[in-house]
């Protein structure tokens, strides 16, 4: 995996959004890796030349603080827990998504699962590639369906690692899934369009929208 700064750059540059979504920012009043996190998000919206007002963001762990200050920065915020399922239509969009858990990424491509919608997408977030080394392969198969069946369809650059945030972005990348390379994929890929259940998962990583509270 490259990981050129020129090159990440240019890579979300040669496929500028219209929007942004961002989950999992965790609580950045308390956590310093949440803000820069964070502040990455907003240097990377400041790059692209995408107005605050396109970026929506959702974590249910958000104080009241942190949803008043996200609202002053001029973010919007999702109406409710998406559990990561949530569709582009007909718009490119950037996915900010750094550390979340597996079953997030899985969703968001399960509710995506079409050329058209696919080639929309940058997903900055935690390396596919290196989930799929992490993981036995049965399980990626079995719990992570879609992220197993999309890594022949993927191009993904790695970030930069710097000495003094390693605990910030490692393991993240940049994600994104070409037209023609998707095409390249088998028909059978594209025939299971079940929704992830998760049932044998002993981690999941995620809240569910039925966990959420309020915070």
């Amino acid at each position: 995996m490259d990981r050129n700064p020129g090159a990440l750059r240019g890579a979300l540059r040669a496929r500028p959004p219209s929007r942004c979504v961002g989950y999992g920012l965790g609580r950045f009043c308390s956590c310093p890796v949440a803000r820069r996190q964070l502040a990455l998000l907003l240097l990377l919206l400041d790059e692209l030349g995408l107005p605050p007002s396109q970026c929506f963001v959702f974590d249910p762990a958000f104080s009241q603080q942190e949803l008043a200050l996200l609202a002053e920065l001029g973010l919007r915020l999702l109406p409710e827990n998406e559990e990561g399922k949530h569709r582009v239509g007909e718009a490119a969009t950037l996915f900010y998504m750094i550390h979340c858990g597996k079953a997030l990424y899985n969703n968001l491509l399960w509710s995506n699962w079409a050329l058209g919608a696919l080639s929309k997408m940058v997903i900055i977030g935690n390396s596919f590639r290196g989930i799929e080394e992490r993981l036995l392969s049965r399980i990626l198969e079995r719990d992570y369906s879609y992220i197993a069946k999309v890594l022949k369809g993927t191009e993904e650059i790695a970030f930069p690692s710097h000495p003094q945030y390693t605990d910030t972005f490692n393991d993240t990348s940049i994600h994104w899934f070409p037209l023609q390379k998707l095409k390249e994929l088998s028909c059978e890929v594209w025939e299971c369009v079940e929704e992830p259940t998760y049932q044998e998962c002993e981690d999941l990583e995620i809240i569910r929208k039925e966990d959420s509270v309020s915070p």
